[in-house]
């Protein structure tokens, strides 16, 4: 919790003014009940009427001030937690934009998303709780206690020995209301997880019919979360029930014993009354605070779920990394092995090739072989376990990541399109590209016929994730975005898989006249795809099985034999 202070520096003058205010406003709330009491006693008793109108006035008078205070605190406590959570959230939402590949694959999207969300809002209403609680119960308490003992000591000794009941009520309570918090946080996880997988397969979902499976499975993890959210808030609901009993025990003690001394001529009237009225502020401080001792208890499982988030290093960045100039597109693997995790096998063993300067290199391989993990590499998007990846002779963890991988043109296996327009998601590594830029490079990727035949053209507007369009044209879109940059490199992770034939030897051939200068990587699942390439790789098992033109490895390769034996004969019995 203390690590999360700093975000409440920069709004310190409302952080200050909300307690401040509060004091203002306990210390005419303890001021009221020894004026209530002088009215009794030296108003009504005596028949004074005009001390009873002059005193009723003063009463009014504190009480609006208490009022304006009250409001004032409350006003800035707002303004602070909200601008603290504010800043938190954005301070998280950078910090996981500067996770390298390796820390994204620790958290899932729906964790994330309650992070950012559900923990934050705990953290706010624990903020704003505290400005306005934290110095008001204990305050409030201690005076109270002060102004009780100045009326009668023998029953301020009654209120004095019920506080330590509270405080163990209230600690048993926190005890077991902790642990609690910290896992209807992870269900909550879990919830979101399932939402999210769910809302984005909706199509599958609905083609194979298995909504009821879905609906099972969301309604699993929503009565896990709910199982827990009933014990920790069943937990929660007993606070108050307990506090009040023992409040109403005490004022009862008080009452009774009071009354004998009132009866016998020790204790005025009014004093008397003034001296519940301080009971009460004392046990209902005491409440307050129990309210917001079990805040602490949620918000410090939010608290540590969100340090968890901050805790993680940002991407780094090589000290000894230099500008970026004259990149040329040499790429070399040196004995590269890669680990996701150090106890695991490795995915990538011993891979040793090198891609020239306008060379295009094709890679080929069964699911699971590692061409993904390999491509990512490149760019830094994740650090080899041994050996190195170099371009232009200089290792990729010593080059500025940025301005290395503003020169490198990537599209993704799983294409990735945002909500807007066709030009905004092509120009999105460009936003300042002209509407001839980014018809261009629609043209090479063989998405501007497409486009055009659209009723706004560039302007129309996609849907999340390009659902208005087909697997085909989001992948051409893709491509032409990566295209748009004008990269030294460009990597295809099989980026056409849902292009037909014909489209795709255009795509190549349009890279091959237009960017015959770029160093191009594609991985693909078609032979006919890399029968053109200037150098193949199959990978078999994370490691390299052959290598060599498509004529050498029809020759040479085994493996390469049997892929093309076997897509020639669907091709066949497609052609039947």
């Amino acid at each position: 919790m203390r690590k999360l202070i700093r975000y409440l520096k920069p709004h310190w003058l409302f952080a200050l003014l909300a307690p401040l205010l509060m004091v203002l406003e306990v210390c005419m709330d303890l001021l009221q009940p020894r004026m209530m009491a002088s009215i009794i006693d030296e108003g009504i008793v005596t028949g004074d009427i005009t001390l009873v109108k002059s005193t009723g006035l003063l009463m009014l008078l504190v009480a609006f001030i208490g009022l304006l205070g009250g409001v004032g605190c409350t006003v800035f406590a707002s303004y602070a937690s909200v601008y603290f959570a504010a800043d938190l959230r954005e301070d998280l939402y950078q910090r996981v934009q500067s996770f390298a590949f390796k820390q994204l694959d620790r958290f899932s999207g729906g964790q994330l998303v309650t992070r950012l969300t559900n923990d934050v809002t705990q953290l706010q209403m624990f903020v704003e709780m505290v400005l306005k609680i934290f110095v008001r119960a204990p305050l409030l308490t201690v005076g109270s206690i002060i102004m009780a003992i100045m009326i009668s000591p023998k029953l301020a000794a009654i209120l004095v020995a019920s506080i330590p009941l509270l405080f163990a009520a209230l600690f048993l309570l926190i005890r077991f209301a902790f642990p609690l918090f910290s896992k209807v946080q992870d269900r909550l996880d879990n919830v979101n997880n399932v939402l999210q997988e769910n809302l984005r397969g909706m199509r599958l979902v609905k083609a194979f019919v298995r909504s009821d499976y879905e609906r099972k499975k969301f309604q699993k993890s929503n009565m896990d979360y709910t199982e827990f959210a009933v014990k920790a808030f069943r937990i929660m609901a007993l606070n108050m029930p307990v506090m009040m009993l023992i409040m109403n025990m005490t004022i009862v003690a008080v009452l009774w014993f009071g009354a004998g001394q009132t009866w016998a001529g020790n204790l005025p009237v009014g004093e008397l009354v003034a001296f519940i009225n301080y009971v009460t502020q004392v046990l209902f401080s005491l409440l307050m605070a129990g309210m917001l001792m079990m805040a602490v208890s949620r918000a410090k499982a939010s608290a540590d779920r969100v340090n968890e988030v901050l805790a993680v290093e940002p991407e780094k960045q090589s000290p000894a990394a230099q500008p970026l100039e004259n990149l040329y597109g040499h790429i070399q693997f040196n004995n590269v092995s890669f680990a996701y995790e150090k106890e695991q096998d490795f995915i990538l063993d011993e891979i040793n090739f090198e891609a020239k300067p306008g060379q295009m290199l094709a890679i080929l391989g069964a699911a699971g072989s590692g061409k993904s993990t390999l491509i990512h590499l490149i760019p830094g998007l994740y650090e080899p376990t041994r050996g190195t990846v170099s371009l232009d002779g200089k290792n990729v963890l010593d080059l500025p990541l940025e301005e290395l991988r503003r020169n490198i043109g990537l599209v993704l296996q799983q294409t990735i399109l945002f909500s807007g327009t066709i030009y905004e998601n092509i120009s999105f590594g460009k936003p300042n590209a002209t509407i001839e830029e980014v018809e261009a490079a629609a043209r090479a990727a063989q998405a501007h016929e497409f486009i055009s035949k659209m009723p706004k053209g560039y302007e129309t507007i996609l849907g999340q994730r390009g659902v208005n369009l087909s697997g085909g044209q989001k992948q051409r879109i893709a491509i032409a975005r990566a295209l748009l940059l004008k990269p030294q490199i460009l990597i295809l992770d099989d980026s056409t898989s849902a292009v037909d034939v014909k489209t795709e030897t255009a795509i190549q051939k349009a890279l091959k006249t237009e960017w015959s200068h770029c160093t191009c990587i594609f991985i693909a699942q078609r032979i006919s795809s890399v029968v053109d390439a200037d150098h193949i790789i199959v990978l078999e098992n994370g490691k390299i099985a052959a290598e060599g033109k498509h004529e050498e490895l029809l020759v040479e390769s085994d493996i390469y034999q049997e892929i093309y034996a076997s897509q020639q004969r669907k091709e066949d019995v497609i052609n039947v």
